[in-house]
């Protein structure tokens, strides 16, 4: 029985099961005793991590070398002053002495290389080589003469930049028989993909959380694309993600800093690794070769001119079947072995440039072991993938309301709008995606076509660019034609100016000014020259048209198209498509002109930011922060800072590795405040969501709610003032004040003791009174004094003043300062007081409460709004065109009060429980 009962306690205890089998297969740690440079000599374990290793390895003879190896690991011990390599695999060669070169390179110099034959350092598989099984591990100790060159930065610099080569020569023809190259690392690195992936996708899952919302909730469209413009765009977010990854495109010899830290931003892009997807793809995209091993045994003997050398110095052998077969595979990691190790790498898999090298975009791509070839496919595939995904989802959550609605979770009237028009946003979120993943397709599709490939994946990249450019493209064509086919357009000649003029009175600047905007005003600078140039105008003969942002029809049409932009620059979602494809040119169809592509992109950055900046189209002030400056500013330096990465440039490679973090920093900056924005985007998202409630929590951030909707009422009003418009306004709000009068303060008054102050009776009395004026107002402390000093018994309790009338008020026998304060305070709460008149300004009364203050805001109806905004448009004049936003007929924010008798706005913002979630 007991064995029994110890048998059942094993079985239950899986962990202790475990701990006994780790302990019966733990190796027992073996150590030894190493001298480094510095002469101090410890005691080390056999299995430690180098300080220099190398990673995936491959051939650097093209896949002509006449080996197959399946293990080739290369490593530098500084504790102890040691070089260390491991070799497996197998070759054809039939008797053959071999002289081996092994090199390491660093920051694009040799730090360190050593010639030998492998007789001399016990290799009896390369002594000589006889198509066997080749198992060739050595260690050679080194000096500071020989590795002195090895900065020591390289051994804590992130992303340390070096490879190491082995080359094997034949004696007999003293001809390079195999080469094969390692890269090598420290283990540091900025490339955290499984890590910092994940926390941006969260941040851009949030930016569509926040975005969907505000797009979902409420009855009134006008209403509800106003709220989702000032939203965080997705679409931007997406965009600065995928702008920092195609960094790399560019065909220039980046450092490894810079391809670990893109690797983070590889997902926005759709290049998403998966082995099993990569393999499936291979045939398609025209890649073979064995991801198992490096080498190809048994090929024609390149660089050979001698008629059939090849012939006469190799042959094949019939154990080279068996050999490569068992040696397909690298062995795994044996932990009972003392002397196994775990950094080793693994042979780069077929399509992957060599490693050590990171030219261009096939190494930015090697950092994530996905093919070039398969770049264009691996992102279509994920794109199919993430449309299916929102379908169903899409699906599911209409699916999940109803539920709510069904099990009384949910008032049948919230969402409602949401829920009968699901289809329409699926169709519509579907659209958005496919302009969100305009830019990445294309550059990927003109990148397949640079490069070439099978015939299968240039039709399938044919066909994408057709759906994008006319499907998405035609889109926006079309949604631009159905809007301004209403205007007549007028073309009148224009010039613009080229005015040197001077910033902060020293700094030369040079400015360019349309000559239509002076109109009678005098040059701001000295005329250097002028350009030839067009006016283009446009009327519409339909006053009564409402704006494209009050017109439902459109809203439901193309607002995923136009509904972030200002009402005056609703066209600009084509000048991005413009933008998104001249960029792609560039990076993707540009490959085979590296200085043009490089110095190309830089004048095109330029120009864009300068052309955005000026037309500053975004309605939310987010949205332009990142979309326009932040992201533009830093594709202008990155563009910038690349041209050091030419290959002309001849730049040295540790000088070329600070730029790299230079380009690191500018980037992680953008990528630093796009969170903020994310964070606060989703702040305002939660009070558009909160805009028909009464109650904000918390309630501190009450006031910039209010100063919230204030200002989203005042930017779709869309009426930018100028500089001079803006200055004439304020001067002439200083004449309408009033001259300073003869006045007086009251600080504080100090109150004295009174003779009322002991007659406990008027105590009394005055909590009474205060009760009747309070009601259920009291303040705890006033009446527990009251009641700890009443006479329950007394005379003068008895004497009760409830005789008086209900509305009667006994008097006291002195005033005090308190009654005046009370006095004041009634006052003020009459709006028709002179008092009031006198102290208050514009806002609300002083003795209101800030926390009873809620915003209201009312819809008024579109074409009311559109025919002021047009008349405040029209007017030229300083008296019609400088008319402040507050004073404006249809700025739509009011102050609603909790008093029963304020009467509520209609429109989106009633209080409905349509709106309520």
């Amino acid at each position: 029985m007991a064995i029994q009962n110890i048998l059942r306690g094993l079985i239950a205890s899986p962990s202790l099961i475990l701990y006994l089998v780790s302990a019966a297969l733990a190796r027992e740690t073996q150590y030894i005793y190493g001298t480094g440079i510095d002469g101090i000599t410890q005691r080390l374990a056999v299995d430690r991590t180098p300080a220099l290793y190398t990673g995936d390895f491959g051939d650097c003879l093209g896949g002509q070398s006449l080996f197959n190896i399946t293990k080739f690991d290369a490593a530098y011990y500084k504790d102890n002053s040691t070089v260390l390599f491991h070799l497996d695999g197998a070759s054809s060669i039939k008797n053959e002495s071999l002289v081996m070169r092994f090199s390491m390179d660093a920051y694009g110099e040799n730090r360190y290389q050593m010639v030998f034959d492998p007789c001399f350092v016990n290799i009896h598989s390369l002594c000589p080589l006889n198509s066997v099984p080749v198992e060739a591990w050595a260690v050679f100790p080194v000096g500071p003469a020989q590795v002195g060159g090895i900065p020591s930065l390289a051994f804590t610099i992130p992303d340390f930049e070096g490879s190491v080569r082995l080359q094997i020569f034949a004696n007999s023809t003293r001809s390079q028989i195999g080469c094969f190259q390692a890269s090598m690392t420290n283990g540091i690195t900025m490339g955290h993909p499984q890590a910092i992936s994940p926390v941006l996708a969260l941040f851009t899952l949030v930016a569509v959380a926040a975005s969907f919302v505000t797009a979902v909730y409420g009855v009134s469209i006008t209403h509800m694309r106003t709220h989702y413009a000032h939203s965080i765009s997705a679409v931007v977010i997406l965009e600065t993600f995928q702008s920092i990854f195609l960094s790399g495109a560019l065909s220039l010899n980046f450092p490894s800093v810079l391809i670990a830290w893109w690797s983070n931003f590889a997902w926005s892009a759709a290049q998403i690794f998966s082995r099993s997807m990569i393999r499936s793809m291979q045939l398609f995209t025209g890649i073979s070769g064995n991801a198992g091993q490096g080498g190809n045994a048994g090929s024609v003997f390149p660089g050979s001119n001698e008629g059939n050398l090849a012939q006469q110095i190799y042959g094949r052998s019939n154990l080279l079947t068996t050999t490569t077969s068992q040696l397909l595979r690298r062995q795994p990691y044996n932990a009972s072995d003392p002397y196994d190790y775990t950094w080793a790498g693994r042979a780069a898999s077929p399509g992957i440039p060599l490693p050590g090298m990171w030219t261009g975009f096939q190494g930015t791509l090697a950092a994530l072991d996905i093919p070039a070839a398969d770049a264009f496919t691996t992102a279509l595939t994920w794109l199919s993938a993430l449309l299916g995904l929102l379908v169903l989802g899409m699906i599911f959550l209409k699916v999940f309301l109803e539920f709510l609605v069904r099990i009384k979770r949910m008032r049948d009237d919230q969402l409602l709008y949401f829920r009968n028009h699901w289809a329409q946003y699926t169709v519509l979120a579907s659209l958005r995606v496919l302009f969100m993943a305009f830019a990445t397709m294309v550059t990927l599709i003109f990148y397949q076509f640079a490069i070439g490939g099978s015939p299968g994946v240039k039709v399938v990249a044919a066909i994408s660019l057709l759906v994008f450019l006319l499907g998405i493209g035609g889109l926006a064509t079309y949604s631009c034609h159905s809007r301004l086919r209403f205007y007549q357009y007028t073309v009148r000649p224009d010039r613009i100016l080229v005015v040197r003029d001077n910033r902060l009175r020293a700094i030369p600047f040079i400015c360019f000014i349309r000559l239509s905007t002076l109109k009678e005003a005098e040059f701001p600078g000295r005329l250097i020259g002028s350009i030839p140039f067009v006016q283009v105008l446009y009327n519409d003969d339909n006053v009564d048209r409402v704006s494209v942002h009050e017109d439902h029809a459109y809203i439901k049409r193309f607002g995923w198209l136009s509904a972030r932009y200002r009402r005056t620059r609703w066209w600009f979602f084509g000048c991005s498509l413009l933008y998104q494809l001249f960029r792609g040119l560039f990076i993707g169809g540009a490959v085979d002109s590296p200085q043009a592509q490089v110095y190309g992109l830089l004048v095109f950055e330029v120009l864009a930011l300068l052309i955005f900046a000026k037309l500053d189209p975004f309605e939310g002030q987010r949205n332009m922060a990142l979309a326009v400056w932040m992201l533009g500013i830093s594709k202008v330096l990155t563009a910038g800072l690349s041209i050091a990465f030419l290959p002309t440039m001849r730049t040295n490679r540790i000088v070329a590795t600070a730029i790299g973090f230079v380009i690191i920093v500018v980037q992680g900056l953008v990528v630093v405040g796009l969170m903020i924005l994310v964070v606060i985007g989703a702040i305002s998202s939660y009070m558009s969501l909160t805009r028909n409630k009464e109650e904000f929590t918390p309630e501190t951030l009450e006031s910039v709610r209010v100063q919230y909707f204030e200002h989203l009422q005042t930017k779709a009003i869309d009426i930018h003032l100028s500089k001079e418009q803006r200055d004439w306004q304020n001067e002439e709000t200083e004449k309408d004040k009033q001259p300073p009068q003869p006045s007086f303060s009251v600080i504080a008054v100090k109150r004295m003791s009174k003779i009322e102050d002991e007659d406990e009776d008027e105590i009394i009395v005055g909590a009474l009174d205060t009760s009747l004026e309070e009601g259920p107002n009291l303040d705890p402390n006033r009446l527990s004094r009251a009641r700890r000093l009443s006479r329950t018994n007394s005379v003068s309790s008895r004497m009760s003043t409830h005789s008086l009338p209900r509305r009667a008020r006994p008097h006291r026998a002195s005033w005090s300062s308190r009654d005046f304060g009370e006095w004041d305070a009634l006052s003020l709460q009459r709006p028709e007081s002179g008092l009031v008149r006198r102290l208050s300004g514009y806002g609300p009364p002083i003795s209101i409460p800030s926390k009873k203050i809620s915003p209201l805001v009312v819809e008024e109806e579109p074409a009311h709004r559109s025919s002021q905004a047009a008349l405040a448009e029209s007017n030229h004049s300083p008296t019609s065109s400088m008319t402040p936003p507050e004073s404006l007929p249809n700025s739509t924010t009011a102050l609603r009060t909790n008093n029963a008798d304020s009467s509520a706005g209609e429109g989106d913002d009633m209080e409905s429980p349509v709106n309520e979630v």
